[in-house]
């Protein structure tokens, strides 16, 4: 047990008589055993004679009330000394980011640990010690309120235990390469499960600095398995020839050329968006200016790319980004003629189309009218816009980078030996239930949903079971993705896009089909790290709708002044305004009463004439 137990005393100081038959015994005579009295103590007559004096002096309420304060005194000093000897870990910030580094001693190599909103304030500091924290700095009692849908239905339990999930052999972290700077560091156990603390947070993620994960990048492009040669459909006239979905973008792939899609092969032609046009951007629905295109389509080790449809988030500017990667890396913004216009109304775009280190690119002539479903354009068909491009990095458009991109690729794609990495989702890791959570949420109507899981029902998908390891999730957290741009991996994406254009925008419910379509033909895997892993390098803001729909805050109350009469006295030059309490003086109270009536302005006037 961790909480203390308390004694529960049932008798009195002294031994009771014992009875038998509800009368005394009369063999001999009891032996009472009383107390010491108290008057034997030194220093108690003392204490008689003090305290009445203290009270006579001070007033009873004044000493209870300094002996509160006291009594609190003592709780804080203990608790302070509680927490400082028995604390272990960290004080989590989740606003503020902190990158610390250290040399160390087994190898000489410097180590960087970033904690997003972590602040070490002391080495041996633990769970008691945690503390959460607002962005204004204050901290908050309470977490908030958790949604009704929540308590009727939580998600099942992973089968698997933490330990089991950041395990090596679990092929959910991969395994660190001997000699590496982070091979001794040591993923931290859950924190304990309060009820006060619900909902994601950040954990620790251990990277090397800026240089050394520049110098890790490998100098060859991966091997791409099974697949080497990938082309694209071209059509300028698509025909809708089935009931499923699809658009004139997508080129309308039946299912026949669905099901060829995932035999992989050497050589593939797949649908892949951009049907039309002799080049993506130009003339196929999604275009793009052609000096925007040459810029495009030159050479880029890395580059960074997010999107805002619809006016629909606010854009956030990157932050903690090394010179190297301001010089080398460019951070690509795109967006639609409507959120063009409010940046350009607000001032926040000029002619220079750049906002901060992103270059705003405008996308005209947009192929769907749900914005959402536009945003998974470049989310998930990069390759076909940059197609010179070796890794690239997606952000949503209501996240904040606050990590190097460099690092970024070094800890969850080098290092682990990956081509692709996304975070599985933090609360969920079945498709079913991702989907019941989607229709609760209104993510999207509920007959799309349905229609769609019954889809892959037929096709054999069950829910999320321990047969699936080394995969420890079927749903991702995907408004992060991380990856290298060879053919496997460009394979996917359009795999992946051609779902979400044939069912609905939700990309969580189609990841693990394809997944796993294409996992089943190649040896080839996604790495699919933690959430909270994520949560350290990107900092998620809320959607602009939100922010216009919340309440302002609240101005601080103000006290109307007590009303105030005029009292005209015969033979005076001017009247004298007199303020009336609302309080009774304590010689106006009855004794022995404890409520008063509130005496309101003018009534002793009006009782009085």
């Amino acid at each position: 047990m961790t909480g203390v137990s308390f004694g529960l005393r049932t008798g009195s100081y002294g031994s009771l008589q014992q009875l038998s038959n509800g009368a005394p015994q009369n063999q001999a005579a009891p032996v009472l055993l009383r107390k010491p009295s108290k008057l034997g103590v030194p220093g108690y007559r003392e204490k008689e004679k003090f305290l009445p004096f203290v009270c006579r002096y001070l007033g009873r309420k004044r000493v209870a009330m300094m002996l509160l304060v006291a009594l609190a005194l003592l709780v804080f000093v203990f608790g302070s000394f509680t927490v400082n000897k028995e604390g272990s870990g960290p004080i989590i910030v989740p606003y503020t980011e902190s990158t610390v580094p250290f040399v160390e001693k087994a190898s000489g190599h410097t180590v960087v640990m970033h904690f997003p909103g972590l602040v070490d304030r002391q080495k041996d500091r633990g769970s008691l010690g945690r503390k959460t924290v607002s962005r204004s700095g204050r901290s908050r009692a309470q977490p908030p309120p958790v949604p009704a849908l929540l308590h009727r239905r939580s998600p099942r339990p992973h089968p698997l235990s933490h330990s089991d999930l950041t395990s090596p052999n679990s092929g959910f972290t991969g395994a660190v390469p001997m000699g590496h700077q982070c091979k001794n560091f040591a993923f931290p156990p859950p924190p304990p499960a309060y009820g006060k603390r619900i909902g994601p947070r950040p954990c620790p993620v251990c990277y090397v600095p800026v240089e050394q994960a520049i110098a890790s990048m490998p100098s060859s492009p991966a091997i791409s398995p099974v697949l080497r040669n990938l082309t694209y459909v071209h059509d300028e006239i698509p025909v809708k020839s089935e009931q499923h979905g699809g658009s004139d973008f997508g080129g309308y792939p039946s299912l026949t050329e669905r099901d060829d899609s995932f035999d992989i092969k050497e050589s593939m032609r797949v649908h892949c968006g951009f049907v039309k046009g002799h080049k993506p951007g130009l003339q196929t629905g999604f275009d793009i200016d052609e000096a925007d295109l040459e810029e495009m389509e030159q050479y880029h080790d890395v580059i960074v790319a997010s999107a805002i449809f619809g006016n629909y988030d606010i854009i956030q500017q990157p932050r903690n980004i090394s010179e190297a990667a301001k010089k080398n890396i460019p951070f690509f913004m795109f967006i639609d003629e409507e959120t063009e216009a409010y940046m350009q109304n607000s001032s926040v775009l000029n002619s220079s189309r750049r906002v901060g280190l992103w270059k705003i690119i405008v996308v005209h002539n947009i192929p769907y009218a749900d914005a959402r479903r536009n945003g998974k354009v470049p989310k998930l068909l990069l390759h076909r816009i940059f197609p010179n491009v070796r890794y690239s990095i997606w952000v949503d458009g209501k996240l904040q980078l606050v990590v190097d991109p460099y690092q970024i690729l070094e800890r969850f794609l080098w290092r682990e030996n990956a081509s692709f990495a996304i975070s599985r989702h933090y609360r969920r890791f079945d498709v079913f239930e991702e989907a019941e959570a989607n229709k609760a949420a209104g993510k999207y109507d509920n007959a799309s949903i349905d229609s769609q899981i019954e889809f892959y029902k037929r096709e054999g998908l069950t829910p999320y079971s321990l047969a699936k390891l080394p995969i420890t999730s079927d749903v991702p957290e995907g408004c992060v993705i991380m990856r290298e741009h060879i053919p496997i991996t460009n394979l996917f994406a359009c795999l992946w896009f051609n779902e979400v254009d044939r069912f609905t925008a939700r990309d969580q419910l189609s990841f693990s089909t394809v997944r796993d379509k294409i996992m089943a033909k190649a040896n080839w895997s996604i790495n699919m790290f933690m959430d909270c892993e994520r949560r350290n390098f990107v900092i998620q803001a809320y959607h602009r709708d939100l922010l216009e729909h919340m309440p302002p805050p609240a101005s601080p109350a103000i006290r109307a002044r007590p009303a105030s009469t005029t009292i005209s006295t015969p033979g005076r030059r001017a009247p004298v305004k007199k303020a009336i309490s609302s309080k009774r003086s304590r010689s106006d109270r009855k004794p022995g009463s404890r409520r008063h009536r509130k005496v309101t302005a003018g009534t002793r006037d009006r009782s009085s004439s």
